[in-house]
């Protein structure tokens, strides 16, 4: 997926700058403060040499450096209200950010009948601080940068105009240097970041599947697989190395380059009547304030800079309402049934360059089917679901589910419920109609279908409130599988949905969904969920079989040896 324009990039940025203009007055006033070193060090070394302690008036000498003491107190001042100030600049910057993020989070979830997911919350916690130190980093460089910039030079104009001309050509080809590696650093920066992540998720994945890769006899294929994203990564390391290097030669060109040119034109100074305290104030000026700000600078905005790019990019490439959000169309009864689902030809792969995790499926589950799919751990059952609802787009192919594209279904006509059941702060009413307008009828019969009575009952009822926190995995569950009971989507999807529930709890809330009607696709995580369904779809990860149980054990051998092995009093999981 390609980055954002820099222009949607730069956007929150220029609007955090503007939102308040008072604040970057205030910024600028204490900045000059915070520099007044910059600006009288190389004057006040030079006058407490020459006019003073080389001219025999030590108390001279010393006024000249007591004003620069003071100066370095002033400095100590600004710096704390510039961190005040940027500070107020920041805040609301990482505010905005936050709710954009929070927002998407909260449209993804109504989109996918879910709450918001791991990644959402990575990057509230993640993405959004970086993004906020970053900028202030930035904000911070910059404008150091800047202010000293413009001391040093005001410094040396009044101490010893010619010696611009030895610093300031050098200064400058060392600042265009750096300048015009940054689009290439920020690039580079980005590829290097998302093959990290690629590899971090691909080990992540192997390790997960350890049991199925040798049960499959799959090393070397995986092997492989793990060792080219490593090797894309190693490449994209490489690639920053070579731009980073760029950094020091700039530093090199516009930082010292400029005190070798006032060496080696010392002779010269000298003849246009300098004193030694002009020399060396000269050369104060350049190694004390001018190389330390370019260095901040290329350091600052080489790493905090490019990392505010990169974070930017990725929230608001990741926020961006997706396609899938517009023109959502309601189910249509006269196309297979509100309920009905429809794989033609579907293939989908995580990248670009990974194998397909499912390649040309066809697949029909007809209004009112009740469908099993069983499988080994990381065979695809999962992505399967994400299909139907619309998360993941298929590579190829179409998905349709009540008869419209399920990129663009209405969330009402589909529900999902993840293994990781949802549960926001609130009542416990508020949690189990938030899919649904119910009256207190339909909310008792969902609460006695799916047995959750005890947990109404050890809570005081429905006006009880709750939290992720105050529930167990399974209560969370069970509040899940009655906020989908109640809901009008004609497909329901459980994904491991019951698979903290004991086997006579499972039993209960799957028979709860098989006589509510509509259709019922059920990630099986034990054999029994599958002796319940009307038809077992089987995924072993050479084909696809859908069939009755019957005809699942004569044609899946997968299926035969979990049925062979399968103890009716055990809860035996569908992992071989």
């Amino acid at each position: 997926m390609n980055p954002p324009d820099a222009h949607v990039v730069d956007r929150p940025l220029r609007r955090a700058l503007r939102r308040d203009p008072y604040q970057l007055v205030r910024l600028a006033g204490w900045s000059v403060a915070e520099t007044a070193p910059s600006l009288v060090i190389g004057l006040a070394i030079a006058r407490a040499i020459d006019d003073g302690f080389g001219a025999g008036q030590p108390a001279t000498g010393f006024a000249w450096l007591a004003l620069l003491g003071g100066a370095w107190l002033l400095a100590a001042v600004g710096a704390r209200q510039v961190v005040m100030a940027v500070a107020a600049i920041v805040e609301p910057f990482r505010e905005e950010l936050l709710a954009h993020v929070v927002d998407d989070a909260l449209r993804h979830s109504v989109m996918s009948g879910r709450g918001p997911g791991a990644a959402a919350v990575a990057r509230s916690n993640l993405q959004v601080e970086l993004a906020r130190d970053a900028f202030a980093s930035v904000i911070t460089v910059v404008r150091s940068f800047a202010f000293t910039v413009v001391s040093v030079m005001l410094g040396l104009a009044t101490l010893v105009p010619e010696v611009l001309a030895l610093v300031l050509p050098p200064f400058v080809a060392g600042l265009v240097i750096f300048l015009l590696s940054l689009r290439a650093l920020a690039r580079r920066q980005r590829d290097f970041i998302l093959a990290d992540e690629r590899t971090a998720g691909s080990l992540a994945t192997m390790v997960g599947g350890l049991r199925d890769i040798t049960a499959c006899r799959a090393e070397e294929r995986v092997a492989g697989d793990v060792g080219l994203r490593v090797a894309e990564q190693a490449r994209a390391a490489r690639s920053l190395a070579r731009v980073t290097a760029l950094r020091t030669l700039s530093l090199a060109v516009g930082g010292w380059l400029p005190v070798l040119l006032v060496l080696a034109g010392t002779p010269w100074l000298v003849g246009e009547g300098a004193g030694a305290g002009v020399i060396l104030g000269a050369l104060a000026y350049v190694t004390q304030s001018l190389t330390p700000a370019l260095g901040n600078l290329v350091e600052g905005l080489g790493i905090n800079g490019v990392r505010l790019r990169v974070a930017l990019g990725r929230l608001l490439r990741d926020g961006d309402p997706p396609v899938r959000a517009r023109g959502r169309i309601a189910a249509r009864d006269g196309d297979g049934g509100a309920g009905a689902a429809e794989l033609r030809g579907v293939t989908f792969a995580y990248g670009p360059h990974a194998e397909p995790v499912i390649d040309g499926l066809d697949l029909s589950v007809p209004e009112g089917d009740h469908v099993a799919v069983v499988g080994p751990s990381g065979i695809g059952k999962s992505t399967l679901a994400a299909l139907l609802t619309g998360v993941l787009p298929p590579g190829a192919g179409r998905v349709l589910v009540c008869g419209v594209p399920a990129d663009r279904l209405d969330p009402a006509d589909r529900v999902l419920i993840p293994q990781e059941a949802y549960v926001f702060r609130g009542s416990l009413l508020e949690n189990l109609t938030y899919l649904a307008d119910a009256s207190q009828e339909a909310v008792d019969d969902a609460v006695a279908a799916v047995g959750l009575t005890n947990l109404v009952a050890r809570l005081g009822g429905y006006s009880t409130e709750i939290h992720s926190g105050l529930l167990s995995p399974a209560e969370r569950q069970l509040v899940a599988l009655a906020r989908a009971y109640l809901a009008p989507a004609r497909l329901v999807i459980l994904d491991e949905a019951t698979c903290h529930l004991d086997p006579a709890a499972e039993a209960r809330a799957e028979e709860a969904f098989a006589r509510r009607g509509g259709t019922l696709l059920v990630i099986a995580h034990r054999l029994t969920s599958a002796l319940r369904a009307r038809r077992i779809l089987v995924m072993d990860g050479t084909s696809v079989r859908l069939g009755t149980h019957e005809e699942m054990l004569a044609a899946s051998p997968l299926y035969a040896d979990l049925a062979g092995q399968w103890n009716p009093s055990s809860t035996q999981e569908l992992v071989p």
